[in-house]
């Protein structure tokens, strides 16, 4: 009996220390459980969404697509679907399905093995949220106690929502609003039954019963789930059969995006990550650019059609590479194609027959189309950036069996193309207040996203000698002003004992107003009217255009545009004619939106001041509306007489600007504008060489191609004539005031203080300075 009562005790004991163990491993479990209260803040991983100012996706960039949807959105039929395969009882239990969770327990005693199988959608809910995927019985018993927490703490409605829009379903799709767009590229609202299906079918395992890649299996798994619904009631017989029978119809659906704007898109990527390192990708960012995108789709079309008619004029450089097609089969053959990278709009493709006037070829998905002469008798082939051969007379002449080429589509026919080797990049501003409207760094950005927009530092030739005579403005001349265009010799560098610039024309003009010099881009004008107002002068008065010090040569080069800059810089120097004045600072995000709608930035960029609103900030005025007014009055001569008279094919009286053509040909811009918007082109090799022709026939028709579509939306008007001016009649020969008997005579403006106070037969010079003595 003693034994007895000792065993008892002893028994006794030991259960009350193990109910003791286990209470306190209980409490600290319970109270070490994540706090489910944060499901009702929970934020969702989302990608990073970019748009253009009228809301128009320009990227979409993340691992996880994930399209949130309201309950309420999601179709009955979608609902029904998972709860019959994942969880009939759902709106019954608390949590947990003790008859679910038996089974799994019996299924682990008989044979031994964890099976997938007794999770609740909130068992499925806590292990989403909070848990690892690592099976483990201690991952199990968290899994129970969070779901009677979350049952607690949220509504059914809650907890199916948050499993709905949480799920991993294959494809990098995150909740059923992503998947119905991946695999179907339908809202979750379009989907019909068969599809609800499919898509309800993929929680159990996504990669495995993938309908893309296992279409077989993903089928199996459809018909399990619409018996379940038939079974269940959600669905009747006639629905049961009509679902069956529907064919697999799932492809992958890429992200949509309805604007071409990848150099913006980087920009803007950039940004974000050195805003929100951790979180860029995930956090549900969307950033509204001040993209216009319609603007940008004419940008990208006028570059790619400019690069494209230059290379053209130059020859054909040939294949890109050969085929022996005789040890080829077709399937081999095929495969040929993954060695060779895609462009935009530019297939690759293999010759495999050819006549007199025309090419067969192969393209990537099999189809065989033929190239007809129109299509080919371009191609001469290249021999420099000046020279071509003869012209081809028939198919041979160009191309040969085996050859891999480059295509494009034109209108009705199939055409022989090429990689444009001349790069090129155009940025259009908004000239009151800096929004960049357009902006593409060259072609393709699959190849290099090097943005010669913003990064490529060049140097901008003619395009830069406003700025000089800008300076000179201030100092006392005129537009009038008589300057001598005449041979010059100046000292040299190490490499040239003697500097002697020449005109491009190679010609002189002798006694020259401002305004012609500038008209017609006249080089020895531009650097005696910079030898006379002073390098160090012009040096300091051209940084308040936003140039930088370090990029201005200290001497008399920097009249021909020696310096370097980018063709966003550039944009936004001229601004400041187009808007009267004032400088502005390009920017191309408008605002940034979380992924609860709330805006964690908005711009407010300094603006010109008779277009600002509200409290926005008003832009510094740089340089006086009267100097202003002047330049833009010359270069409006540029556009009608000079160097840029091609754009008087707009019919438009509005436009004012400057070409530029650097030392051998190396570069070539355009810089235009009208009151309301400032657009830039460069064109150039990455690696500096001659492209053989000007800055009027490599980026002025760019440009023009540009503003065909730019000009619709910006109506024709006069810019602001500010007071303190005035217009008299002038000789053209001298730059004084004309007589009412004389015939040849202009009209100028001048601004009051410097307006010429002298008749033409009473002093033939009157300057500023000793610029009025012969130099020669």
């Amino acid at each position: 009996m003693k034994a007895l009562r000792v065993f008892t005790w002893f028994a006794i004991s030991l259960l009350l220390i193990v109910m003791l163990v286990t209470a306190s491993l209980l409490y600290y479990i319970v109270n070490n459980l994540p706090d489910v209260s944060t499901l009702r803040s929970v934020q969702l991983q989302e990608p990073l969404r970019i748009y253009s100012a009228d809301d128009k996706l320009i990227a979409e960039i993340g691992n996880k697509r994930r399209i949130p949807v309201s309950l309420a959105e999601i179709p009955q039929d979608l609902i029904h679907a998972i709860l019959a395969t994942e969880d009939h009882r759902f709106y019954q239990h608390s949590g947990v399905d003790i008859k679910g969770l038996a089974r799994a327990v019996i299924g682990l005693i008989t044979t031994g093995e964890k099976r997938q199988g007794g999770s609740t959608i909130t068992m499925q809910v806590a292990r989403n949220f909070f848990l690892s995927r690592k099976k483990t019985y201690l991952r199990k018993f968290n899994e129970i106690l969070l779901a009677f927490k979350i049952e607690h703490e949220l509504t059914k409605n809650e907890i199916l929502s948050l499993y709905l829009n949480k799920i991993y379903l294959g494809q990098r799709a995150y909740g059923v609003g992503a998947a119905a767009k991946i695999y179907y590229g339908e809202t979750v609202s379009q989907l019909d039954l068969a599809e609800i299906a499919m898509i309800a079918g993929l929680p159990q395992a996504p990669s495995a019963i993938n309908p893309i890649y296992n279409p077989n299996a993903a089928k199996k798994r459809r018909s399990h789930v619409l018996t379940r619904m038939l079974r269940y009631g959600y669905i009747n017989h006639a629905q049961y059969q009509k679902a069956m029978a529907a064919p697999i119809k799932t492809k992958f659906h890429r992200t949509k995006t309805a604007v071409y704007a990848p150099h913006v898109a980087e920009m803007v990527r950039r940004y974000i990550t050195e805003l929100f390192p951790k979180i860029a990708y995930t956090g549900g960012f969307k950033v509204y650019t001040t993209i216009d995108s319609s603007l940008q789709t004419a940008i990208n079309h006028a570059l790619e059609n400019g690069l494209t008619a230059y290379d053209r004029r130059h020859g054909y450089r040939g294949p890109i590479s050969w085929i022996n097609l005789q040890q080829r089969s077709p399937t081999d053959l095929l495969k040929q194609f993954n060695h060779f990278p895609s462009i935009k709009n530019k297939p690759t493709a293999i010759v495999t027959t050819m006549t007199d006037n025309s090419a067969e070829a192969l393209l990537k998905d099999g189809q065989k189309i033929t190239i007809p002469w129109q299509g080919l008798a371009w191609a001469r082939r290249y021999i420099n950036e000046k020279r071509r051969g003869p012209a081809p007379k028939q198919t041979v002449d160009i191309l040969k069996a085996g050859d891999v080429i480059l295509v494009q589509y034109q209108k009705d026919h199939w055409q022989l193309t090429q990689k444009p080797a001349i790069e090129g990049a155009a940025v259009s501003l908004n000239s009151n207040n800096g929004a960049v409207l357009a902006l593409i760094g060259g072609l393709p950005f699959t190849q290099s996203n090097f943005n010669r927009a913003i990064q490529a530092e060049r140097q901008p030739g003619s395009s830069f000698k406003p700025f000089v005579y800008s300076a000179a403005l201030e100092k006392g001349y005129t537009a009038a002003s008589i300057i001598n265009d005449s041979p010059i010799v100046l000292p040299g560098n190490e490499t040239y004992e003697l500097w002697r610039p020449q005109n491009d024309n190679r010609r002189f003009r002798g006694a020259t107003r401002l305004r012609t010099g500038l008209t017609h881009s006249m080089n020895l004008i531009s650097i005696r009217l910079l030898q006379d107002i002073g390098i160090d002068y012009t040096h300091q008065y051209v940084q308040r255009f936003g140039f930088a010090a370090q990029s201005l040569p200290q001497n008399l080069s920097l009249a021909l545009g020696t310096n370097t800059l980018t063709p966003l810089q550039l944009a936004a120097a001229y601004s400041s004619f187009a808007n009267s004045g004032y400088r502005v600072i390009p920017f191309y995000i408008d605002r940034i939106v979380n992924s609860n709608h709330n805006i964690l930035f908005q711009a407010a960029p300094p603006t010109v001041p008779r277009y600002q609103q509200g409290d926005q900030p008003q832009a510094p005025r740089i340089i006086s509306a009267q100097n202003a007014y002047i330049m833009t009055s010359i270069m409006q001569d540029v556009a009608r007489l000079g160097t840029a008279k091609r754009t008087q094919e707009l019919k438009r009286q509005d436009i004012a600007g400057k070409t530029g053509t650097t030392s051998e040909q190396q570069d070539g811009w355009f810089a235009g504008f009208t009151p309301d918007v400032v657009t830039t082109v460069w064109v150039g090799f990455d690696s500096p060489q001659p492209t053989g022709e000007y800055s009027s026939t490599l980026a002025l028709p760019i440009w023009i191609d540009y503003m065909k579509t730019a000009l619709n939306y910006y109506p024709e008007r006069r810019w602001p004539r500010p007071d303190n001016l005035v217009t008299l009649r002038i000789d053209p020969n001298t730059g004084q005031l004309a007589h009412d008997w004389q015939k040849e005579t202009i009209f100028e403006t001048f601004r009051k203080k410097y307006a010429p106070k002298h008749y033409s037969n009473q002093a033939n010079t009157h300057l500023p300075g000793d610029l009025a003595q012969d130099l020669f």
